[in-house]
């Protein structure tokens, strides 16, 4: 009945367009640029009815004030207080949003930017849960630190870690194979990543998306979640001894392995 597909952007951005095969209508995610979007619509003979915003950024949004031109009547749901002013559909974490039958949870999942929100359905996609992380969780990598704190990011990431771990998570970028080298420069032992490196290697080949993963995948080898794995927390507080840092609590270790990579 469902279906999901990544429609490329930029260099390396993902638009998620998720269908109701039934009606012919498309919910999209983030769309930063309108003509990938029209194109592949127009193709699928979708209509747009809804949009999700995660957050602010240009990469997510720019292509939204086009969509709704083309569709006047979708709804577009994105974060109160935002700098982002665009939405017809203000949300706040704790909301729901509803469309074809399935429920989106709003989080609040602020780090990247402060008005970042993710979305997260429990009725099942492809078998799955399904989150839209936007630039909040990667695959083996999380948003870089614009506007929030590793505090603030830590948290996030935290409540995304407790959702089932059978969820997809949909992020929107391809930057699969840049965190891994970051994270097999760290964990060059870890035979999970090497073989997911294999993988994504694989993929990326055949220009296939190595998106969704699923937060099992990502509690097993994402070193950004995996801040109370002992040979993460080794790494660390190696590297924060060196660098001057803290590495006294669960979002100190977080805060280092973040400034490795911003580093890297």
């Amino acid at each position: 009945m469902f279906s999901i597909r990544a429609i490329p952007a930029f260099n390396d951005n993902y638009i998620w367009c998720l269908s109701h095969d039934d009606s012919g209508r498309a919910l999209i995610v983030d769309p930063g640029q309108a003509g990938p979007v029209l194109q592949y619509l127009k193709d699928q003979q979708l209509t747009a009815d809804t949009i999700l915003v995660t957050h602010h950024h240009p990469d997510h949004t720019g292509g939204v004030g086009e969509l709704e031109q083309a569709f006047p009547d979708v709804r577009i749901t994105g974060p109160a207080d935002s700098p982002f002013k665009g939405v017809n559909h203000v949300v706040h974490p704790g909301d729901e949003v509803v469309w074809q039958g399935l429920t989106f949870n709003v989080m609040a999942v602020p780090g990247h930017t402060l008005d970042h929100i993710a979305y997260f359905t429990d009725n099942l996609i492809s078998g799955r849960p399904l989150l839209f992380a936007g630039d909040t969780l990667f695959a083996c990598g999380c948003g870089r630190l614009f506007e929030g704190s590793a505090e603030q990011m830590h948290r996030s990431l935290a409540t995304l870690r407790e959702l089932p771990e059978e969820t997809a998570v949909y992020c929107a970028h391809e930057y699969t194979l840049a965190n891994l080298r970051f994270a097999r420069s760290w964990l060059p032992d870890d035979e999970g990543l090497r073989e997911f490196e294999q993988r994504c290697q694989q993929m990326r080949e055949q220009d296939l998306p190595t998106i969704p993963t699923t937060l099992a995948e990502e509690k097993a080898l994402n070193p950004f979640l995996r801040w109370d794995d002992p040979a993460v927390m080794a790494v660390a507080r190696r590297y924060g001894a060196e660098h001057g840092l803290p590495v006294a609590s669960d979002a100190d270790i977080f805060a280092a392995i973040r400034h490795g990579k911003d580093n890297f």
